[in-house]
């Protein structure tokens, strides 16, 4: 028992690792504002969710929250966005394909995720976080256009994020998920 639970441990621990090292890989999509970027991630905390639950599957994202803030973050505005973007995707899918376990609640879950996903990141950047990124890199312009921005960049960008984060997802599921549980 304890050495089954020290295991997992592990195993959360280095997915966490992983995760933060897949957050520094970062890439723009074209025609989105550069400060919007893409990365992997999340495919480790989906991976943690999906083999041991929500609580794993939260703390790696924490994990790996915590530790971009401590070494690598110049603003806690860009990880605190993260952190509920990566919750904003991934709960839904957890949810929704926990109760039946096929590849089509996934595919549901995944589909309810990047609607969640689109419609909280736009929310939340229109109410509170680029005006508060505004406030701290002193963007007077950005608070002014915050209706185009969320438009025009904000909900394309989480659309194209969340479409590539669960395909990302979907192949992992498939060609490593099975071997993972053995």
């Amino acid at each position: 028992m304890k050495r089954n639970r020290l295991e997992r441990l592990i195993i959360i621990s280095i997915l966490a690792a992983l995760s933060f090292i897949l957050m520094l890989i970062q890439f723009p999509i074209p025609f989105i504002p550069p400060f919007l970027t893409v990365d992997f991630s999340d495919i480790p905390a989906f991976i943690g969710f999906i083999l041991f639950g929500g609580v794993a599957g939260s703390l790696i994202i924490i994990m790996k929250i915590v530790l971009y803030g401590l070494l690598m973050a110049s603003e806690p505005i860009g990880p605190l966005a993260n952190m509920l973007a990566a919750f904003s995707l991934l709960l839904p899918i957890y949810f929704i394909h926990e109760r039946r376990r096929t590849k089509k609640s996934l595919i549901v879950g995944f589909a309810a995720g990047i609607i969640v996903l689109t419609l909280m990141m736009a929310v939340l950047n229109y109410f509170v976080l680029l005006p508060m990124y505004g406030i701290i890199i002193d963007h007077s312009d950005l608070i002014e256009n915050i209706r185009a921005v969320v438009t025009a960049g904000i909900i394309p960008f989480n659309l194209v994020k969340g479409i590539l984060v669960c395909l990302v997802a979907y192949l992992v599921y498939v060609k490593l998920i099975p071997k993972l549980r053995r």
